[in-house]
């Protein structure tokens, strides 16, 4: 039986990206929002809302949430 594989939500996608830009890692990023790196990412992969960390996360890296449709 092959397992599913998850996908980044479009939020994931922007984070990932702009986490690039910014030679930035997921761990420090979850570090700065006050997050763990493992809730960070059930956020990025829409397995939880993280509706307390996104505007966090969006500030830090300059994201628009205004085009991002929230994913959970």
């Amino acid at each position: 039986m092959q397992r599913k594989k998850r996908e980044l939500t479009a939020f994931g996608v922007m984070v990932k990206k702009a986490l690039i830009e910014k030679q930035m890692t997921q761990v420090q990023l979850a570090d700065i929002v006050g997050t763990s790196n493992k809730y960070l990412n059930l956020i990025l992969y829409g397995e939880r809302s993280g509706d307390k960390y996104l505007d966090s996360i969006a500030r830090e890296l300059d994201l628009d949430l205004g085009n991002v449709k929230k994913i959970a």
